[in-house]
């Protein structure tokens, strides 16, 4: 059994392995940040694109890590699945990277290179795939005395846009639905376009008991062809309690993608 351990940020990308047993068994630390944690990049028919990644080791030893791609989906809690195998019309085949294997002292950063080069013939298209980072595989051992290996990796997510893509966001539906037992209005975005894309925006509502709540959209990408569920999220001081919301409320404003903007107007009832 392998548990890979991995956590994505839009601000950080930072994945570790901590002891996972109760039985005291040492494992080395798998601390890395990955910088930027996400590409969105053009590229062209036949030209090569190079990037890099500034991956630091913030474990207090040395590391030595693994690098391959992987594709990925998104589920519907915002959760991503990666995946060896070639998916269907998987453009891993247009990724080269510069080693597969590297090692980082302890504080250090390692600039490492990878290039898309899309085939000469491609037609407008979206591509999208993960740089994994793996650490070791370790072995641990419950109080039972089962063992079991583990590795810690983290994803960095590239998109590549080749030829005229763009989204195409339209609110379809809204609802109130519980989440991690907080009720939070809930819009379904649709993505008719050929790109993914991200709401932004800042919307505003007073709800029944008078109370006046500031509002924006998740930033989960909604892929093309996708519709997604989008919790408007309100906007408060770090750590502080979350409010709660006397419902009916109706939340207005604009919601903004791709350097568009549409106004919003949804009556959100309990």
């Amino acid at each position: 059994m392998h548990i890979n351990l991995r956590k994505l940020n839009p601000l950080l990308l930072a994945a570790a392995c901590a002891l996972l047993n109760t039985n005291n068994a040492q494992a080395d630390d798998f601390a890395v940040i990955a910088t930027p944690p996400r590409f969105e990049i053009t590229g062209q028919p036949g030209v090569v694109n190079r990037q890099v990644i500034e991956i630091t080791n913030a474990s207090p030893t040395p590391g030595k890590y693994s690098l391959k791609t992987a594709d990925w989906t998104l589920d519907a809690n915002g959760g991503t699945q990666f995946y060896d195998a070639l998916a269907e019309n998987s453009c891993r085949p247009w990724v080269a990277l510069e080693r597969l294997e590297i090692a980082v002292p302890s504080g250090a950063k390692y600039r490492y290179r990878f290039e898309v080069k899309p085939p000469a013939n491609i037609t407008a298209t979206e591509c999208r795939f993960a740089i994994m980072v793996s650490g070791a595989e370790q072995t641990a051992k419950t109080a039972d005395g089962i063992a079991f290996p583990f590795s810690g990796r983290l994803g960095i997510i590239v998109y590549v846009a080749v030829g005229d893509v763009k989204p195409k966001l339209e609110v379809i539906s809204s609802a109130v639905k519980t989440i991690d037992n907080v009720k939070k209005p809930v819009i379904s975005v649709q993505n008719s376009g050929n790109a993914h894309g991200r709401l932004a925006g800042f919307l505003s509502g007073t709800d029944a008991s008078g109370k006046k709540f500031e509002f924006s959209p998740s930033g989960l990408p909604i892929m093309a062809g996708e519709t997604r569920e989008i919790t408007l999220d309100i906007q408060q001081l770090e750590n502080a309690p979350i409010p709660t919301i006397q419902y009916p409320i109706t939340i207005r404003g604009k919601l903004e993608w791709n350097q568009q903007s549409t106004p919003f107007e949804q009556a959100f009832k309990q």
